[in-house]
């Protein structure tokens, strides 16, 4: 059975380039996020990288902590942060698991239990190891989002992403199609129109199942 939505994540303990760390103890109270690629030293996963790297103030601004998997070892890691760095133009602050023997890759349902890595393995023996996975505080996973190898994540999406799960989280509202920071909510039709009112105040009913109000907060 693979890993859904409001399941909670394993607790794996993980090498990382920063150490050994244990998911739920490294998460703490925050939000996170994993990434996963399939290799160090490839194109599109070190533009990625980049990206992260430069959305550092982003992440920090929503409570959120980041961490990479990659199939390659800790030395590489350390060596392909520099690459990052000097496509990034920005430190690569984050952790990068080591995930050599797939343990992570299997736990989060990237990879079959009978997958390995062959000796002069390629990015195309762990392929299917190019996802999102967002976090709870609460260690369950909230979202997820997987990518082809040719295809390079849009991070921009992940932040609004983010933001729209921690918008309806606690607040008892639901955020439309292109959603972002600002712009109006959802009313779940399980609420009321009195109960809407005394908790939302004005609202727009644009159809009998479909009421909009202004952001909480």
């Amino acid at each position: 059975m693979g890993l859904r939505i409001n399941d909670t994540i394993p607790n794996l303990t993980v090498e990382t380039d920063q150490g050994s760390i244990s998911l739920h103890d490294w998460i703490g109270d925050s939000w996170a996020i994993l990434f996963s690629h399939p290799k160090d030293f490839t194109p599109v996963c070190t533009t990625e990288f980049g990206a992260v790297a430069q959305l550092a103030d982003e992440w920090a601004k929503r409570g959120t902590k980041v961490i990479g998997v990659s199939v390659d070892g800790v030395e590489d890691h350390k060596k392909w942060k520099g690459d990052i760095e000097q496509v990034a133009g920005a430190k690569a602050g984050f952790p990068i698991i080591a995930d050599t023997g797939l343990e992570v890759s299997k736990a989060f349902d990237m990879l079959p239990a009978e997958a390995y890595l062959p000796d002069g393995r390629t990015p195309a023996d762990s392929a299917t190891v190019r996802s999102v996975f967002i976090i709870g505080p609460d260690k369950q996973l909230k979202l997820s989002m997987t990518y082809p190898m040719t295809v390079g994540r849009n991070f921009a999406e992940v932040l609004r992403a983010l933001d729209g799960l921690q918008m309806s989280t606690g607040n008892g509202v639901a955020t439309p199609a292109n959603w972002n920071v600002g712009d109006d909510v959802i009313i779940p039709p399980t609420v009321s129109n009195d109960d809407a009112k005394a908790k939302f105040g004005e609202f727009t009913t644009v159809l009998p199942y479909l009421r909009t109000t202004k952001a909480p907060g």
